[in-house]
């Protein structure tokens, strides 16, 4: 007997034309209305004239001998993220870049990215979601497989993608750059600490600063810093990086946590663009405010971005020895006049807190000799004493001010519209802390702690790019990227063993309509 009918039961049938039919039969029953058995059968094929070799029915399609042989080994994986993923990277050339840095491991690599962006779990699960998934590699990723490649993307397989992915993106484009805590239960990491947690949570932390391209959408580069480390302290660090990587001369978008004038100095004397957020505190500040207040909140001063009528003025300023040629960017916002009042008043009481507990912090040096008097008396230990008055002439004069210096933007509008862009970076932490498994650190040691914050960051360029495409297509108005990944799970593939071609099922409207926002090309 055939192999393909092996184990069924068979009818078969003589057609007047010779032909003999071969029929399943699927049920036998007793028809109560007719009072007789009832076969219920179904024509799978036919049987040979010559030779008596049973032929599959057309009807089966190419595929029928195969589903029906017992010989015939298949399996079913899921191939929609596969075919989106894919074409991401296809388009932004991100394995291209991994397969430089790291020859014999960006195939995992990748995958393990792919897994998390897909699933945002732990990485300890990624086995059997690889074994469900078409992916870019076909090695078992076991847990202790995972933890040796962890430990296999060293410092250098990270500088090595960095620098080739970097020079692809930095050179014509804005780098925003933003410092985030992840909170962590290890004990044995060497960047763990405890410092300001930016979630409010009082786990220790290890820091990340990540460099994200503004136009693209694409994040650059991180580093991974001590939990107790501050975001004014950093900058000399990125810059050494960038040097390092032999980057193009940059285009630096900072928020005023990043600004003292050693960081300016540092910025103007290596030559490099910036647009940097300056307290409006500091004394030159205010001096140009009391100088301009006039032009500046009056009819020449007035201006609209996104429909919000803003008042401003560009001031030449030349910065540091070599004055450099820097713009003074000044605004006046008189709807967030009654918010900044508030957020002052509160900065106020924090200040004095600060005081009152004997723990300043460094950064707030200038605004305590500005707003308080402190007396240290043997009997009555600390007093706190607020200066009124400076209080009172911060909030009628410079509520409602705020300052951005510049070196390539002179146009003020231009200029706060790339700074108020800068929340690219804030969107990508959040991607990083929520969709992508890095609330908390799980990982015990540096070495892998670097590996695993290197997947992340894998995962999220190409998140990214989705999010980009989603928006440009109109996709984001239907899904989140998770839920678009999803919608793709449903897309298999039958693999079959031997001479048979594998089968893809049938797309959904949606799953078509997603393919051709990103411009996936299916046979």
């Amino acid at each position: 007997m055939d192999p393909m009918l092996e184990g069924k039961k068979l009818n078969y049938q003589h057609h007047k034309n010779g032909t003999t039919y071969v029929y399943e039969v699927l049920d036998r029953y007793w028809d109560k209305d007719k009072k007789q058995p009832r076969t219920k059968q179904i024509c799978i094929g036919k049987l040979d004239p010559e030779t008596g070799a049973f032929i599959p029915s057309k009807r089966f399609g190419e595929h029928g001998a195969a589903a029906m042989s017992t010989e015939i080994t298949a399996k079913t994986v899921v191939t929609g993220p596969y075919l989106l993923l894919e074409r991401i990277n296809e388009e932004i050339g991100l394995a291209t870049c991994l397969r430089k840095a790291s020859p014999d491991h960006w195939r995992e690599i990748l995958a393990l990215s792919w897994y998390v962006l897909a699933s945002g779990q732990a990485l300890s699960h990624a086995d059997i979601w690889l074994s469900q998934h078409e992916s870019p590699t076909d090695q078992i990723l076991s847990s202790q497989r995972i933890s040796e490649l962890l430990a296999d993307i060293n410092e250098d397989v990270r500088q090595t993608f960095f620098k080739v992915w970097g020079k692809k993106l930095s050179a014509h484009d804005y780098l925003c750059y933003d410092i985030t805590s992840v909170s962590s239960y290890a004990e044995q990491n060497e960047f763990v600490r405890y410092g300001y947690n930016r979630d409010g949570e009082s786990l220790p932390q290890i820091n990340l600063a990540m460099v994200y391209g503004q136009k693209r959408f694409l994040p650059v580069t991180y580093r991974e810093l001590p939990g107790s480390v501050t975001d004014v302290k950093t900058l000399e660090n990125l810059i050494d990086q960038f040097d390092k990587l032999a980057f193009s001369k940059l285009q630096l978008v900072l928020d005023r946590g990043f600004y003292s004038k050693a960081n300016v100095d540092l910025l103007a004397d290596a030559g490099h663009h910036f647009v940097i957020a300056v307290p409006t505190h500091l004394r030159f500040i205010r001096e140009q405010i009391d100088r301009y207040r006039d032009e500046i909140d009056g009819p020449d001063g007035l201006r609209r971005i996104d429909g919000e009528a803003i008042y401003c003025k560009t001031i030449l300023y030349p910065w540091g020895d070599q004055r450099r040629r820097c713009y003074l960017q000044i605004y006046f916002t008189p709807q967030r006049m009654v918010d900044d009042r508030v957020r002052f008043d509160e900065f106020i009481l924090q200040l004095e807190e600060e005081l009152l507990e004997n723990r300043p912090v460094d950064e707030h040096e200038e605004q305590y000799r500005q707003y308080f008097t402190v007396k240290e008396t043997p009997k009555r230990g600390r007093k706190v004493s607020r200066n009124s008055q400076a209080i009172v002439d911060a909030r009628k004069k410079y509520i409602g001010f705020s300052a951005l210096l510049t070196t390539k933007l002179k146009d003020p509008i231009e200029a706060l519209t790339v700074y108020r862009e800068k929340d690219v970076v804030e969107k990508c932490f959040d991607d990083l802390k929520n969709e992508l498994d890095m609330k908390r650190l799980r990982v015990h040691t540096s070495q892998r702690m670097k590996g695993r914050t290197f997947i992340q960051f894998i995962a999220m360029i190409q998140l990214a790019q989705i999010r980009k495409t989603m928006r440009e297509t109109g996709l984001v108005k239907q899904y989140t990227a998770k839920r678009l990944l999803m919608e793709l799970e449903s897309l298999t593939t039958i693999e079959y063993t031997g001479r048979y071609k594998n089968k893809r099922s049938e797309m959904t409207k949606a799953q078509r309509e997603i393919f051709q926002a990103f411009n996936v090309m299916l046979d």
